[in-house]
C-alpha cells in the first residue's frame, strides 16, 4: 500500500516523490498506521520493490495490499501522479466506508466523482460486476484500466481477448468502443479500438498508444479513434476459423452443425452475406458467422421477394435464440444501457445498403430479393469475388 498515516492523522502519500533519505528521517521518529483497519505499518524502503506500507500483522486489509504487485503499485503511483499533474482533485487508495470499496484512485472532474481501478490480474466477473454496480449505485463513473500486459497481440491488427478483458470495455459520447490500457514500465496507454470479433476470443482491432505525459485525461475518455479495417484480412482469418470449428467443434456448437444440416446448409457454402463485420457485434459472444446464420434460416431463407420482415418477428427470434443460448449475450456490467439488437439493427442497415432488404416505415423491411446458396466452392468463390469487388466500400464504413 502506498498511503498511511501518523500516530495525529497527519497523511502520509507515497505516491508523491519523496527522496529515500527524507522517508528514512520519517520513519525514524514516526509510527505509522493504515488508514483502514488502524493496525500498525511498517514503511518498506528496500531496493526491490517501490516505497510502500506493509502491515505487520494478518487480516483481511493486509490480504488485500500484500497480494499487490510492483508493476501494480507503479501504475497507479504513476497514474496518481498524472492526474496531479493536471490539476485534478485526486485521493490515492481512497477507501469509501460507505459502500467498504477502495478504488486505486478517487477523482472529481467536471463535476463528477470517479473510481480509478487499475487492473494487474484476473478476479471472477461477479466480483468485477458486483463492485461497478456499487460504483454506479453510489454516484461514482467507474473508469476501470487494464495492465497493458494482459493484452495479446497475435497479429498486427487481430488481438486475443478474454471475457474478462472485454469487460473492461468502454464506450465514447459518439458510440465508439474501446478498451484502456497502462503499462507503468513503458509508461503509455494502449488503447484497443475499433473492436471487431470474429470469433468468441479472437478480434480485429486497431492498437493507439500515448506517452503518459503527452495525453490527458479528457483524451483517455474521449480518444480519436479512426476506423482503419482490412476486409481481407478479415475474409482470410473468417475462413481459418470455420476450417478449425468444423475440424474441432465444441459442444456448444454441435447444434449450430446440426439445425444448418436440416436446412440444408454446410458451413463451407455459406453466401457472402452472412458473416460479415458489424460494429456492434461485440456485444455478442457468438461469432458473426453463427449469429447471422440464424438471422438468415429464421427471417430471410422462407421469404420469398416483397415479403415481410417485422421487426417484432426478428426481436421474437432472437430472444428465442438467447433463450436456447444458441446466441449468447456478452457480460458487459458497465454498458448495461447498450442492447445487444444493435448487432442485429447494424446488421440489418448492412444488408439494406447492399440492396436485399428496404425500410417500410418504423417497424418492418421489405425483401428485395432472395439471398443464392452456392452449390459448390468454385461457385462459392465466385460469388465471394463478385460481392467483395462490388460492395467494398460498403463494407468497410461498418
Amino acid at each position: 500500500m502506498l498511503t498511511a498515516q501518523t500516530k495525529i492523522g497527519e497523511k502520509i502519500c507515497l505516491g508523491l516523490d519523496y527522496k529515500k533519505d527524507t522517508l528514512l528521517a520519517l520513519r525514524s521518529k514516526e509510527e505509522f498506521f493504515c488508514p483502514i483497519c488502524g493496525e500498525s505499518v511498517l514503511l518498506k524502503l528496500g531496493d526491490q520493490r517501490i516505497f510502500h506500507f506493509a502491515h505487520k500483522q494478518g487480516g483481511a486489509c493486509r490480504d488485500f495490499y500484500e497480494s499487490e504487485s510492483n508493476y501494480h503499485m507503479e501504475g497507479k503511483r504513476q497514474l496518481y501522479q498524472w492526474l496531479i499533474r493536471q490539476k485534478i482533485p485526486s485521493v490515492l487508495e481512497y477507501y469509501d466506508r460507505d459502500i467498504q470499496q477502495r478504488p486505486d484512485i478517487m477523482f472529481n472532474y467536471n463535476g463528477k466523482k470517479y473510481a480509478l481501478e487499475y487492473q494487474c490480474s484476473s478476479i471472477p466477473e461477479r466480483i468485477f460486476i458486483k463492485r461497478t454496480n456499487s460504483y454506479l449505485q453510489n454516484g461514482y463513473i467507474p473508469l476501470w484500466i487494464l495492465s497493458s500486459n494482459k493484452i495479446i497481440i497475435k497479429k498486427r491488427n487481430i488481438v486475443a481477448l478474454s471475457n474478462f478483458q472485454y469487460l473492461f470495455l468502454r464506450t465514447t459520447t459518439s458510440g465508439k468502443f474501446y478498451i484502456p490500457t497502462y503499462c507503468p514500465e513503458k509508461q503509455h496507454f494502449h488503447l484497443v479500438e475499433s473492436i471487431t470479433p470474429f470469433s468468441t476470443k479472437n478480434a480485429f482491432a486497431n492498437h493507439s498508444f500515448y506517452p503518459i505525459k503527452k495525453i490527458d485525461l479528457s483524451d483517455l475518455l474521449e480518444p480519436k479513434m479512426g476506423n482503419e479495417f482490412n476486409l481481407s484480412s478479415w475474409n482470410s482469418e473468417n475462413e481459418k476459423f470455420n476450417l478449425n470449428w468444423a475440424l474441432h467443434p465444441g459442444n456448444q456448437h454441435k447444434s449450430f452443425f446440426h439445425e444448418i444440416y436440416n436446412k440444408n446448409l454446410n458451413l463451407f457454402l455459406l453466401p457472402p452475406e452472412i458473416g460479415l463485420p458489424v460494429h456492434h457485434s461485440l456485444l455478442l459472444q457468438t461469432p458473426p458467422i453463427i449469429w447471422q446464420t440464424y438471422f438468415f434460416i429464421d427471417i430471410i431463407a422462407d421469404k420469398s421477394p416483397d415479403d415481410l420482415l417485422s421487426l417484432h418477428e426478428i426481436k421474437c427470434h432472437l430472444n428465442k435464440r438467447i433463450k436456447k443460448k444458441d446466441i449468447v449475450v456478452r457480460n458487459l456490467s458497465k454498458l448495461e444501457k447498450v442492447n445487444p439488437i444493435l448487432a442485429i439493427f447494424d446488421y440489418l442497415l448492412l444488408l439494406e445498403q447492399l440492396g436485399l432488404i428496404s425500410r417500410k416505415g418504423d417497424t418492418s423491411y421489405q425483401l428485395k430479393r432472395q439471398i443464392s446458396i452456392p452449390k459448390s466452392n468454385r461457385e462459392r468463390e465466385e460469388a465471394k469475388l463478385i460481392f467483395f469487388q462490388k460492395y467494398q466500400r460498403i463494407l468497410l464504413n461498418k
